[in-house]
Formats: C-alpha cells, structure tokens, sequence
C-alpha cells in the first residue's frame, strides 16, 4: 500500500514509479491512494491499507512525519512495516529513509557564497518537515558563509501567481538579492519566469538553485542548477528494505542519504 498525499506532485509519482517497477520485478503489486494534506483524510487511508490487509506501507514524503499519522500507524497497521521515504517516525515497526537536505541546502548557500553572491533568499511553498529542514540549512548556511548578510525567507504558497508575486516581491523590497535558492524544481522554474519579466538576467543578476533535480531543471531556460535529493536511491532502497524486511532480515531502522548539487546554467 503507498500512500502519496497529491499524485499531481511529478518529484513523488516519480518515486512510486521506481517504487513499483522495483516491486512487480519481485511478484508485488501495489495499492496507490492519493491521500490529500489534511490529516484526518490521511488517517482514513492508513486504516484502508490496514484493511486491505496489505504486506507493506510506503509513505511518499515528508508530510507523514506527523502525530497523527503516528497514532494511526500504531492504531491500524502495528504489525505491518511501514516505510517513511524522506521521514522518520519512532515507532517499532516504522523505517525511514531520508534525504539530507538541510546539509544539501548549507551546500548550495557556499556554492553561490563562493561565487560572490552573498545577499540571499529562500522561497518555499509551503512549511513541511522537509521544507523546515531546507530552511534551517539555508539559514545555517547564511550564518557561516555570507558575513553577517541576512537570511531572507519567503512563503509563497503552492498557486503559480502566488510563486510569481512572491519572487518579483521579494526583488522590489530587496534590489539587492543576487542569489535565490528554491524548495523545488517547479518554484524555481516559475521563478525564472518572474526574472524574465522583471528584466533580471540569470544568473547575471540572480543565480536560481531548486531542489530535486527533476525534469523541471533540465528543460528550462536556462538550465536550472538543482540539489539532487536521490530520490532514485531513495526508493530502491526502500524496495530493498521492503524485501528484506518480508524475508525477516535485519534492516536499519533509520537510514540518512546524502544529497549533491548539480550545478547547471543558472549558477
């Protein structure tokens, strides 16, 4: 059973697709339920998989990193694994394998500092475990390699006019940014948009890092530099453990993986 909270989210159903030709190689087939953010619908479909009587969970992304689908877990699924892919939750019968992303993000803070822009900023759509690790690395990141310059953080939302207004916003209230680093592909990408018609030139004016080397920052222009979070080995290695856990072998409860930059046209 894999639960994804929004299958419109390219970065994810990539995932479930490396997932799912991992599985039905070994005789799986798997049970998709788009999920939604709300917690209370996200509690439903756990006790749906419970009933299903399914072999495994997978939960696709840090957004299940939640108490709610804690108590769920340990209310209709105890004895099923459950494996968090980019999460953690403690409990015995949970595995999670995450992405470094906050020390992907100091990573490409330095990458841009060393390129001399050191007046920076982080758009995100919206506050998730994962995004609040994005922003605490970006922050962190500032601290050590922008010489005291402030951490400028904005939210725009997940609406594409939202994205638009919030980067052309943060450019009229701070002229002086020359680097913006975004908490996906997709923000990045509308992003680029707003510098084309605000008549900044990239990366000239402003460098654009996203995050998630998805086919986004391959197609755009100019190519778009973008912290790989290896969401391929992610979920190979959560078909892995899945295998293994089946066949009563031991696997590591909680497993980091480090990201790596792949730096582009737009740096």
């Amino acid at each position: 059973g894999v639960l994804i909270s929004d299958i419109r989210t390219t970065h994810h159903t990539d995932g479930i697709f490396y997932l799912q030709r991992e599985l039905s190689q070994k005789g799986y087939s798997c049970l998709i339920y788009n999920t939604g953010t709300e917690a209370e619908e996200q509690v439903r479909y756990i006790q749906t998989i419970g009933q299903r009587k399914v072999d495994a969970a997978v939960l696709m992304g840090s957004i299940y990193q939640t108490e709610a689908v804690r108590d769920a877990i340990q209310k209709y699924i105890p004895s099923i694994p459950v494996f968090l892919c980019n999460g953690y939750l403690d409990l015995p019968n949970v595995y999670g394998l995450i992405a470094d992303e906050r020390r992907g993000v100091c990573d490409c803070v330095e990458l841009l500092a060393n390129k001399g822009r050191r007046n920076l900023a982080f758009i995100l759509n919206r506050y998730t475990p994962s995004n609040c690790l994005k922003e605490e690395g970006f922050i962190e990141g500032v601290r050590r390699c922008c010489g005291g310059a402030p951490a400028t953080v904005i939210e725009s939302g997940t609406a594409t006019d939202g994205i638009l207004e919030a980067t052309k916003g943060l450019l009229r209230e701070h002229p002086e940014i020359n680097g913006i680093i975004f908490s996906e592909d997709l923000l990045a990408v509308i992003g680029l948009r707003a510098l084309t018609e605000m008549n900044r030139k990239v990366p000239e004016d402003v460098a654009v890092i996203g995050i998630n080397n998805s086919q986004y920052a391959q197609i755009c222009t100019p190519m778009l530099t973008s912290l790989d979070n290896m969401l391929y080995d992610l979920s190979s290695m959560v078909a892995r453990d899945i295998f293994q856990v089946l066949n009563g072998q031991h696997v590591n409860r909680k497993v980091m993986v480090c990201s790596k930059i792949v730096e582009r046209q737009s740096t």
